[in-house]
């Protein structure tokens, strides 16, 4: 498990369902972020490559990463002053969790799980566990809008508070109309 523990609040940049393209806010949006966790379907490396720039990056991949990004882990653990967050791409939804949610669940015991793939902001308890599905800030999808969210995780108590981010429309930025 990685650990990033401080001696001070720290904040976590949320991000899900990229699909190859980073929207250069993020650079604003996560400047003051210690940590980045992306919950899969990066969809280009060089998105990982732009969110290292501002901040450690945690990733698994999604069903859509192939090429290099075959090789990031399915899911994985990450300690952040004493609160552990689990991450997994495909976890079902938080009302009815699928069988490697709950086996993982079940054998990690994180605080908080960050869950991708749905395009869906969500955030709810199961049982004990907060689950935080960021949103789609992607793209391509079926969404309308993209989404999401920075989770600040305070010192010494390590209470979780969350803000969500709106980034608009799934539509692409606009662009110049042709001559």
């Amino acid at each position: 498990m990685l650990t990033f523990n401080f001696d001070r609040p720290a904040s976590i940049g949320l991000i899900s369902d990229t699909h190859g393209w980073l929207d250069p806010r993020f650079h604003e949006l996560f400047s003051n972020v210690d940590v980045i966790i992306h919950a899969g379907d990066i969809g280009d490396e060089d998105v990982l490559r732009e969110l290292e720039t501002i901040a450690p990056v945690v990733a698994v991949r999604g069903n859509i990463d192939g090429g290099p990004l075959r090789f990031l882990p399915l899911e994985e653990m990450v300690e952040v002053n004493t609160r552990r967050f689990a991450i997994l791409h495909i976890a079902g939804s938080h009302k009815s969790p699928n069988r490697a949610a709950r086996e993982f669940l079940a054998r990690r015991l994180p605080d908080v799980i960050v869950v991708g793939h749905s395009h869906i902001p969500v955030v709810a308890k199961v049982g004990a566990v907060l689950w935080v599905n960021p949103g789609a800030a992607g793209r391509q999808g079926f969404h309308h809008e993209r989404f999401a969210a920075l989770l600040h995780v305070g010192f010494p108590q390590a209470r979780v508070t969350m803000d969500r981010i709106v980034l608009g429309p799934r539509s692409k930025l606009e662009e110049k109309p042709k001559p």
